[in-house]
């Protein structure tokens, strides 16, 4: 026994007092990190060292950048319809198709993909894009009656 009281009680009496200590410092330095020393605080900008300085004058010195001239920007062309394009009627796009009557199923898909690549809207400019679907529709049907003609297998 310490001074008249038992080991456990002047252990939480140490406890309290550091506790209470440490309230004390964490509100006084509430702005710092704990555990960085103020060893690795940078020097504000009053205290810039000489080399600073010179580079400014040095800086300063210098002429300022010319902009580079910024090109006006050009009224771009009306788009040009493509030829394609214009090839709107049933018997056109069969003929852009070259379907025939010896196709078989493969062969129909693969001139399906084949058109499709040359005709889908999305690689056309967008005041072309209805022209283009329309034939993407009608070559779609064009090659689904093939197939239906041609018959399973």
């Amino acid at each position: 026994m310490l001074f008249g009281k038992s080991l456990f009680q002047s252990v939480v009496e140490r406890l309290a007092e550091e506790a209470e200590e440490a309230q004390a410092t964490d509100e006084s330095t509430a702005f710092r990190v704990s555990g960085l020393s103020s060893g690795f605080v940078v020097e504000g900008v009053e205290h810039a060292p000489a080399e600073a300085f010179r580079l400014d004058a040095y800086l300063a010195l210098m002429p300022d950048p010319v902009p580079e001239p910024v090109a006006e920007p050009q009224a771009s062309a009306e788009p040009v319809l493509p030829d394609h394009l214009r090839r709107q009627t049933i018997e056109e796009i069969a003929e852009d198709l070259d379907l025939k009557a010896e196709d078989d199923r493969e062969t129909l898909s693969e001139k399906r993909r084949a058109f499709a690549r040359r005709n889908h809207p999305d690689r056309h400019h967008p005041d072309f894009r209805d022209k283009a679907t329309t034939r993407m529709k009608v070559a779609n049907l064009l090659v689904d009656e093939a197939i239906r003609r041609r018959g399973p297998g």
